[in-house]
């Protein structure tokens, strides 16, 4: 390294993430002084950083077969399992959960497809650092509660693994840096698993966009609302493999620790890729609000009332209900991101898009204007069959069979193998990862100084001026054979 800005990041009060110290929020807190220390740290990288080699479209050497250890086999890693074998050219290898049953039960579900056995690692914390050692392993796919993304990714990437993670890939701006740069030095794919990017609506609007349909896209807004308060307050069995809740209560945790927009990505990456940040455009800086608690805390305290077990939720303050974030880009264009997991409400993701000749809307419903009126959906249909994009018309119908949130999961995983396998570049590189996971420690800056504007650290140390805007029409690749379930015995 040419720099010492790693060394100089871990003696600030801003380094520690305390992934795995004791205590109850252990990994979850922020102190004061990480919080007001934050803008001169991020000066200071801002100096010292330098590129090691540009990772937005590096197409790493093909891998015919890919083979996979899965991390974390809770809902999320479970149902990767069962998505991934569904896919040409892969092969389940390692399956890893601190918890026994996790692993045998994704064991059972390969043996009964008539795959063979994956190596099991269980048992302990840290038994996930044996399945990156293995040296006949390609991809990490990365599902565990989101203290141990980073690290995970990183043990990986220095083992000479690609890398895929569930959201959000980091926690901290630390977290995000070292990502960064690990993936330049080792050359190994980082990839964040936004899921949304993947949706339907989304890539359709998304190719739209880039044919010009809205005209310049000057905004766009998205969010995660979604009531969570049932799964964050549930107690998890670990007698089952899949739960009604989060392992350890994890999710409340964070909850209960920080104040921000803490899960920004699934709203930001779409309305991201169609604003082409990192690739042609950048986050410069942003502002963000929260409201006070009205539910968290009295949920805690109801159950306290019969239950011992929440006694340690009780008396936290669980923060903000509601965060809405604010973020202007290098070319003055503007995007909004909100949070709310805790209020009584239909999902929503919003997913705006706006140009200066139209726009389109997903929630509470899909729609799409060019000038002053909405589309019919007669109209809006004619325009979905001309516009959808290449990987929908390779895989959509087959991907809501397979299913994974109606289909888009399944889109994301394929499309990933298919690039590792014909050695394409990844529509989300680590740039993409580290820049929308980055919103939540930066989001939670603001909210405790005043809603105060803080930078936007440019992770691709100037690239987003030439980097191109990824693909989405299929133009090379998307050869990759969806298995059905007689092939998958077969093979």
């Amino acid at each position: 390294m040419k720099t010492n800005r790693r060394n100089f990041l871990k003696t600030t009060s801003f380094a520690g993430a305390g992934a795995l110290a004791g205590g109850m929020f252990s990994g979850c807190s922020r102190s004061k002084e990480e919080i007001s220390n934050m803008p001169e740290i991020l000066a200071s990288v801002k100096k010292t950083h330098y590129q090691i080699f540009n990772m937005s479209g590096y197409a790493a050497p093909s891998i015919p077969v890919v083979r996979i250890g899965v991390i974390g086999l809770g809902d999320r890693g479970s149902g990767a399992v069962k998505r991934l074998t569904r896919i040409e050219g892969v092969e389940i290898a390692a399956l890893g959960d601190k918890r026994e049953v996790a692993v045998k039960e994704s064991q059972k579900y390969l043996s009964g497809i008539g795959r063979a056995p994956a190596k099991e690692f269980f048992g302990s914390e840290d038994a996930w650092k044996k399945m990156v050692e293995l040296p006949d392993i390609d991809l990490i796919y990365i599902c565990t509660p989101w203290v141990l993304h980073a690290p995970v990714a990183l043990y990986s990437m220095e083992n000479g693994k690609h890398v895929a993670c569930e959201v959000p890939l980091c926690r901290t701006i630390e977290e995000a840096w070292q990502l960064v740069e690990t993936s330049e030095r080792t050359k190994k794919h980082c990839m964040m698993l936004e899921n949304c990017c993947y949706d339907f609506f989304e890539l359709l609007t998304l190719n739209m966009a880039r044919q010009g349909m809205f005209g310049d896209i000057i905004h766009g807004e998205g969010a995660y609302i979604h009531n969570l308060i049932g799964l964050n307050f549930n107690k998890p069995d670990d007698s089952r493999q899949t739960d009604d809740g989060y392992t350890d209560m994890w999710r409340l945790k964070e909850n209960a620790s920080r104040n921000g927009n803490l899960y920004p990505t699934h709203g930001l990456g779409p309305i991201c890729q169609v604003l082409n940040i990192n690739r042609g455009d950048r986050m410069e800086y942003l502002s963000s609000v929260s409201g006070n608690d009205f539910t968290m805390a009295k949920r805690a305290a109801e159950l306290a009332a019969t239950d011992p077990f929440y006694n340690e939720f009780t008396g936290r303050n669980y923060r903000g209900n509601i965060n809405t974030t604010i973020i202007r880009t290098n070319l003055g264009k503007t995007m909004m991101i909100q949070h709310d997991v805790s209020s009584t409400q239909p999902y929503s993701r919003i997913h705006l898009v706006k140009g200066t000749k139209g726009m389109a809307v997903k929630y509470p419903q899909q729609l799409m204007a060019i000038g002053e009126s909405w589309f019919t959906k007669e109209e809006l249909d004619l325009l979905r069959e001309e516009h959808t994009p290449g990987i929908i018309k390779r895989v959509g119908e087959l991907a809501r069979q397979v299913g994974g949130h109606g289909g888009m999961d399944f889109i994301m995983d394929w499309r990933l193998i298919d690039c590792l396998r014909n050695g394409l570049p990844l529509d989300q590189d680590v740039y993409d990862g580290a820049l929308w996971s980055s919103v939540a420690p930066l989001s939670e800056w603001s909210v405790a100084n005043r809603s105060g504007s803080i930078d936007v650290p440019d992770f691709t140390n100037g690239s987003w001026k030439t980097n191109k805007p990824h693909e989405i029409n299929l133009e090379t690749g998307g050869n990759t054979k969806v298995l059905e379930i007689k092939e998958l015995v077969d093979s």
